[in-house]
């Protein structure tokens, strides 16, 4: 199976600081993969890389094909400006942009996908609402929406089902298994564990750098798990970026 993502050495960081470092590895096209970690691992820093808003310090991000603003993206719940005056038809119709650009007309077919992937969220009846009115779990729901009307090949998800109600979770996980189904590449940082063993063939167990990458079930072992939780406790925010020099191709 060819891989749809391939880090080669790479380091991503701050301000010169490294978050992640020494990232070898692939994510095989139609994967299924989570990424999990204690706090301060680097999962989203990885996710920022990944979609092309952070640069690498060193080494690189292979994307298969696929340049950065082809990937849908789900950002943490904290980056979303829930104050922002646009209602939440207005919020979904925005996964568009990328086949339309920006000031693109919406005709009555694309309405029609609209209001289809609204209502294949549950969200039917809610599309003018003001975002700032929605529950969190409305507010997943609605960027799930977004997402699906950006039919990526490739999908990122951010900390998608954290502090979001159960039933709301078992609806978007049954889209997040759909899209691998469908096989297009999903990568997701999650932290309920048992959510990952029911749901994600692969994972990548990160602690700044990898701990662990493979099937699941050989990844989440308790040794690995109190491996990550040092390394993350040991490391130091003000190190100097690693360095080191790619072989020559």
């Amino acid at each position: 199976m060819s891989a749809q993502l391939r880090f080669r050495n790479l380091t991503l960081g701050y301000d010169r600081h490294p978050a992640v470092h020494h990232l070898d590895g692939e994510v095989a096209d139609g994967a299924l993969m989570a990424v999990v970690g204690p706090n301060g691992a680097g999962k989203s820093t990885l996710f920022k890389g990944v979609v092309g808003v952070l640069k690498p310090l060193a080494g690189r991000i292979e994307r298969g094909g696929v340049a950065p603003q082809e990937i849908a993206y789900l950002p943490q719940a904290a980056e979303i400006d829930r104050s922002f005056p646009i209602d939440v038809y207005d919020m979904v119709a925005m996964g568009l942009w990328h086949r339309k650009g920006l000031f693109g007309g919406i005709g009555r077919k694309d309405r029609d996908t609209v209001e289809a992937a609204i209502a294949s969220v549950g969200l039917t009846g809610f599309e003018s609402r003001q975002i700032g009115t929605l529950s969190g779990g409305q507010m997943q729901r609605m960027l799930f929406a977004r997402l699906l009307l950006q039919d990526a090949r490739v999908i990122v998800l951010d900390e998608p089902f954290n502090a979001i109600d159960a039933k709301t979770s078992a609806d978007l996980l049954a889209l997040v298994r759909r899209w691998h189904e469908e096989q297009r590449t999903v990568l997701a940082a999650m932290h309920d564990l048992d959510v990952v063993k029911a749901n994600f063939p692969q994972t990548l167990l990160l602690a700044r750098e990898p701990v662990a990458w493979g099937a699941t079930a050989e990844v989440l072992t308790a040794d690995n798990w109190t491996r990550a939780r040092r390394m993350c406790e040991a490391f130091d925010e003000q190190a100097e970026a690693c360095i080191v020099a790619e072989p020559a191709r």
